[in-house]
């Protein structure tokens, strides 16, 4: 089963907000058994978009649209779906009932343009929006089912969730999908490819393994799909053992999950706590712990100290160090790293110092140069890394760098 996704709004194709609506749904859609065949962006030009929808209806047997609902000049979706389906318009009773209890609720009037939200193609079927005054409307065309629904992420998923799936599973017999996601880290895409081709190889046709990589990390995922989860399962964990076990050193998770969360997960397995002191990434890597619910009860906090006095303050980092070798030195992040299992009473902490750019950069100190440094209550271990000239990329790679050597550090001290 097919399934084409399209989104509607000038504001995605000028870059002013980024889709996350087919991202999320593609997840949803592929998890049912669904298979996305497309997914495109539209602008808010009636012709534009029957266009993308007649080529999509040629493509898929769901069509999931998002945007375009909202109550100003520029929201014509549904304008322009009426016009595909060659419908009249009506006023739909009980999107008018909802309209008006919602700002009945937050006390404010109604204007026309409000009124209007309660407007819909003739043909539809009116899915309520609990969450919004946009309506979701259902279309059956062809044997294609054509959903539009508002652009507001939270409005969608709950729609979609709630409605859209059960109501798209009780119309199709769908096939079960299983993917088995392996993390690692530390070794590039081309590497790992040579390390288990002779796996690979011997993969059935109804078995497709993708390698998908990002920043110092390659997700592996076998996907298979069928009629039997259950068989599907069991084959796809034989070539995923094997694939393990000849990865082991790379190996982080048996499961799609963000670096740091497979951090977390294995340092509260081993009742461990982790600190940090950071100057380039400002602060980055605490961001991506702790937006991880439950990270907590590992992560204890940590120091963003950019000036020599806050990393001697802080840190406890020696003035005599800072002027002997500078701030992005192995020294330097040494007693960094150092200072903070001192000062947070942590198992573990990692400290990153380094010229993100795009200035700062000497002869012997490029923009991209990064010291990283892991510590533990009995040593701490360092590692020069030299990355481009991208500011954010610098960040981002510096980031993902110390968490792959906490990771490291940890595996090695507990196994």
């Amino acid at each position: 089963m097919l399934a084409e996704i399209i989104t509607i709004g000038d504001e995605i194709l000028i870059g002013q907000i980024v889709d996350t609506n087919s991202a999320w749904m593609a997840q949803q859609l592929n998890s049912t058994g669904i298979k996305v065949k497309q997914i495109t962006s539209v602008s808010d030009d009636a012709d534009h978009i029957i266009e993308s929808l007649t080529l999509a209806e040629q493509r898929a047997r769901i069509i999931l649209i998002t945007g375009g609902l909202g109550p100003t000049k520029d929201d014509i979706t549904k304008f322009t779906l009426a016009r595909y389906f060659n419908m009249g318009m009506r006023r739909d009773q009980g999107v008018l009932d909802q309209v008006e209890a919602f700002f009945k609720k937050i006390n404010r009037p109604m204007i026309d343009s409000n009124i209007k939200q309660a407007d819909v193609p003739d043909g539809c079927t009116v899915i309520p929006n609990k969450n919004g005054t946009a309506p979701c409307m259902w279309f059956e065309h062809n044997g294609n089912i054509i959903v539009s629904m508002p652009g507001v992420p939270f409005e969608m998923m709950y729609l979609m969730e709630e409605e859209i799936l059960p109501r798209i599973k009780k119309a199709f017999a769908l096939p079960a999908i299983y993917h088995k996601t392996i993390l690692t880290a530390g070794l590039g895409e081309s590497f790992l490819a040579e390390q288990i081709m002779d796996i690979e190889n011997s993969l059935p046709p109804s078995i497709k393994l993708a390698y998908l990589p990002k920043l110092g990390q390659v997700r592996l995922r076998l996907s298979t799909s069928g009629p039997d989860e259950a068989q599907l399962k069991e084959e796809v964990e034989i070539y995923a053992r094997q694939i393990v076990a000849r990865l082991a050193r790379y190996v982080v998770a048996e499961e799609d999950v963000a670096l740091e969360k497979a951090l977390l997960d294995l340092m509260q397995k081993r009742g461990l706590t982790l600190s940090t002191a950071e100057s380039c990434t400002g602060g980055f890597i605490a961001h991506l712990i702790t937006k991880h619910a439950g990270s907590s009860a590992v992560y204890a906090g940590g120091a963003v100290a950019y000036s020599y006095e806050l990393k001697e303050s802080i840190l406890g980092v020696k003035e005599t160090t800072l002027a002997a070798y500078g701030a992005v030195s192995e020294q330097t992040v040494k007693e960094m790293a150092a200072g903070a299992i001192a000062h947070f009473k942590t198992d573990y902490s990692v400290a990153v110092s380094g010229i993100a750019g795009p200035d700062g950069g000497t002869a012997d100190k490029p923009v991209g140069t990064v010291w990283i440094a892991v510590a533990s209550k009995t040593k701490v271990v360092a590692r020069l890394f030299t990355f481009g000239n991208k500011r954010i990329q610098n960040i981002e790679r510096s980031a993902m760098s110390a968490l792959s050597m906490i990771l490291n550090q940890v595996k090695e001290d507990t196994n």
